[in-house]
């Protein structure tokens, strides 16, 4: 049967990848126009079909576009997409991620974002009992090209694909061998990345054996290396205050003045060093078997800096009521003069930034391993039914630490013992640093084991054609633990308290698929699947779409799905776990932005429930050759939400009355914050939706071959928990901004190619008050040569402009929110691959 136009432009648009990150459609995409064609397996759906048209929207991001970009890790390449929101953690996270990368699809939250490596899942990764996969672990040189589908995916894959999946396929069916060499700067001579990959490939009379090698670094960049960071003004200063007063020179004490800068001592970049192994294996084995593989394994070494570590310890005041009378501190003259005093419980509170000890310096060394098997075949029935088994491994284990951590119970009895040592504002002795200064030690790590079946074919044939199927069946077990040092479990560190965590699951899956091609233009497709989970019991989703060819230049999709996210190891069993996070307290009683949160789980929380729907159309005017336009419609709507309630908004009701408020967060409404507590609920809710819209268009014209792309994110809804965060943004819960754009022109002729992009965030309100936040626009340039046909060199300039980010007055860190705006600034970049 003849191929329609539209399916012609899919192939035009897959043919066009190279020229961005190229947000192209699977109905971009479709097969040579032969009479026999291999059948494949597409994102979304586990039939096996001659072309890549489907229901679902899927982009793809080939090689060659990760390469043009400089794009040196996974989830740069996924942030960079305007699918993406909210704030999802990475290189430039500095404080709270332990040098996990992640992505956020529609913003729903890196959980809600199911990971594939080549088709089937990746554990979990990161410091310990992770709730998502750390990207880290995949490296850029082994992938041949990013799916991401943006339609809810549980009725096929089961749990997390709320929001989408992103697949990533690795190279096979390589031959030769390939050396890489890529590295860039920023213009201010800090931020240096250099990654080296080795790629070897051979095939023999019935296989293909291919393995590969890389190692990559990354530098740092200092937060005050910038001239746009404004300076830190932390309460903790290193010469300590009493009560809110220091000593000034005349030995007088005076309400503080000033505050500590700690932004000379955090990052906007964070160093990491990554070494990964992989191979992919296929071999064809007797009575048509086919028996493939595919294996790896990466260390990571990475590191994060903050300024030194705060003391906030309350002392006891000798003779005060209620003061104990072994340990306590006397107030001298000069301090009552001064206006210092205990309070009604005795005490009077000291804080200090302890830089006698030095930076608190966070280290990861993290392994992580995945292995998978599976045995194919056929069964001689009807027009023949393939099927698989196969067997997939991952395992991740992480020791943590962290530099120059405080005892606050060391640190207390020292004050006690050495009063007018700390109280001076002089430096400390080496042997009160010693006695208060220790090496935070934890350990953690991930399991995953999945064995699973599954036949996919024909069952019978009508007019249009035949019905395809897929059946399955699947055993996974998931586990995880992580251990805090016995210090910060005990909770004598100044950091804040934690518990161990620990436990597994285990679940067994059933589904199945069908595509029903009812006439020649409308196609169903159909999938059911049940979950018996040994946790919170059984779940089952469900997937309808169709497919409508409504002339030879348009083509209509619609898909309606369920789905669910089961609770995961650290929400099920995490233990009680501290969190300094960005607040404003309405009472003033809080000295500093980040106040302590006590985080807790729940062993008996429930899974989350999804709903997704998206309707678009695939248009090729016949009278623009080489113009292809998608707009696809997209809604996801999340009940039960395993989530955390906002925290800020349980201050402000407290603060306003609201003794439910209170109760809920466990804080007085007198604002006493001791107790602030924020649990895991299934009572929250997500309501997003959107238009994406995809134009590519390829031409030649004054001698050159021409590339134009452009994706568009128009956010028209995101409400959680009762809160509309649509074209807002904070520094704790990201950006989500309306308007989100990425543009591309390539230009080309024979051996060389040259590439301009922008990537456009619009104004935005902050959510605290509704001011305005200025939009950005990001330009890059790139270049590529081919001085032969095996060696290639590529240069480019990422933020041509040196555009400044975009100031945010709760910012996560530096003033603004860097897993949103770009703070490095410009960077230069180039590299040479040779084939041979």
């Amino acid at each position: 049967m003849q191929q329609s136009l539209v399916s012609k432009a899919v192939r035009f648009a897959m043919l066009a990848l190279p020229m961005s990150t190229l947000g192209v459609t699977a109905t971009a995409m479709a097969q040579q126009e032969v009479a026999k064609v291999e059948r494949i397996e597409v994102t979304g759906s586990r039939i096996q079909r001659q072309d890549m048209e489907t229901a679902s929207p899927v982009t793809v991001i080939d090689a060659a576009a990760i390469r043009v970009e400089g794009f040196t890790s996974v989830d740069q390449l996924l942030q960079a997409q305007t699918s993406m929101a909210g704030a999802a953690v990475g290189s430039t996270t500095n404080n709270g991620a332990d040098g996990v990368a992640q992505v956020d699809l529609r913003g729903m939250g890196a959980q809600r974002t199911l990971v594939l490596l080549n088709g089937r899942r990746m554990v979990n990764s990161g410091s310990g009992a992770d709730s998502a996969v750390d990207l880290n672990a995949i490296p850029v040189a082994m992938i041949a090209r990013v799916e991401i589908l943006k339609d809810g995916a549980s009725a096929v894959y089961g749990s997390d694909a709320i929001a989408g999946v992103i697949n990533i396929i690795t190279k096979k069916d390589f031959d030769g061998v390939q050396l890489d060499l890529n590295a860039s700067s920023t213009d201010k001579g800090d931020g240096e990345t250099g990654e080296l990959s080795a790629l070897y490939g051979f095939s023999t009379n019935s296989g293909n054996y291919t393995v590969g090698a890389t190692y990559a670094d990354r530098k740092g960049v200092i937060q005050s290396d910038r001239d746009w960071t404004e300076p830190g003004s932390s309460s903790f200063i290193p010469t300590g205050s009493l009560g809110g007063k220091v000593q000034n020179a005349d030995g007088e004490w005076v309400a503080r003045s000033s505050g500590y800068d700690f932004t000379k001592d955090s990052w906007y970049q964070t160093p990491s060093k990554r070494y990964s192994l992989f191979a992919n294996a296929t071999q064809e084995l007797d009575n048509d078997l086919v028996l493939s593989a595919d294996a790896l394994y990466t260390k990571r070494k990475s590191d994060q800096q903050l300024a030194p570590q705060p003391g906030d310890i309350m002392l006891d005041v000798c003779g005060a009521p209620g003061a104990s009378l072994q340990n306590c501190i006397t107030l001298t003259p000069a301090m009552l003069a001064g206006g210092l005093a205990a309070d009604d419980t005795g005490r009077i509170n000291y804080r200090r930034r302890t830089n006698d000890v030095g930076p608190r310096i966070y280290a990861q060394d993290t392994d992580t391993l995945r292995l998978s098997a599976a045995l194919a075949g056929n069964l001689d029935v009807h027009t023949g039914i393939n099927w698989e088994l196969s067997y997939t491994y991952g395992k991740n284990e992480a020791d943590t630490s962290v530099a120059n951590s405080i005892n606050a119970v060391q640190m207390e009895n020292s004050v006690y013992a050495n009063q007018a040592a700390w109280f001076s504002g002089a430096p400390l002795s080496s042997a009160i640093v010693n006695d208060i200064g220790y090496l935070e030690q934890a350990d953690g790590g991930n399991s995953q084991s999945i064995i699973a079946g599954v036949l996919n074919g024909d069952l019978f044939d009508l007019d249009a054609g035949a019905v395809g199927f897929a059946i399955g069946a699947e055993y996974r077990r998931d586990a995880g633990f992580y251990n805090p040092d016995p210090v910060i479990v005990a909770g004598e560190g100044t950091a804040a308290q934690q518990d161990p965590t620990k436990g597994s699951y285990s679940v067994v899956s059933f589904y199945q698929e069908v595509s029903v091609p009812f006439s020649d233009k409308l196609t169903g497709e159909f999938a059911l699947r049940f979950d018996d989970y040994s946790t919170f019991g059984k779940a089952s989703t469900w997937k309808v779409g169709l497919t409508y060819e409504l002339s030879d230049e348009v083509m209509l999709r619609t898909v309606a799905a369920t789905g669910f996210r089961a609770p995961n190891v650290s929400e099920l069993y995490g233990g009680n776990t501290g969190s300094y996070d960005y607040l404003t307290d309405p009472w003033g009683n809080e000295q500093d932005p980040q106040i302590l949160v006590n985080y807790t789980s729940d062993a008996n929380i429930k899974p989350e429930e999804s709903e997704s729907f998206t309707a678009g159309l695939v248009l090729s005017p016949v009278q623009i050759d080489g113009l292809s336009l998608t707009v696809d419609y997209w809604r996801f709507k999340v009940s039960n939400a395993i989530t955390r309630l906002d925290a800020q908004a349980g201050l402000d009701n407290c603060f306003a009355g609201d003794q439910a408020s209170c109760d809920t967060f466990n804080i007085t409404l007198a604002g006493d914050l001791t107790n602030f507590t924020n649990p895991l609920t299934n009572v929250g809710n997500q309501d997003t939706s959107g238009v994406d819209i995809n134009v590519a268009y390829r031409f030649d014209a004054l001698g050159l071959s021409w590339k134009i792309n452009n994706d568009t994110t128009w956010l028209l809804k995101f409400k959680q928990d009762g809160i509309d965060y649509t074209n807002t943004i904070d520094g704790n819960f990201g950006g989500y901004a309306e308007l989100r754009n990425n543009f591309s022109l390539q230009a080309g002729q024979g051996d060389w190619t040259v590439t301009y992009f922008n990537r456009y965030i619009g104004k935005t309100d902050f959510l605290a008050d509704g001011s305005r936040i200025d939009a950005v626009l990001y330009h890059n340039i790139a270049a590529s040569y081919f001085i032969t046909d095996g060696l290639s060199v590529s240069l480019g300039v990422k933020n041509l402009t040196d555009e400044e980010p975009s100031y945010v007055a709760n910012g996560s860190d530096g003033g603004t929110v860097p897993e949103v705006f770009d703070t490095i600034g410009r960077q230069i970049y180039g590299g040479v691959s040779y084939k041979f």
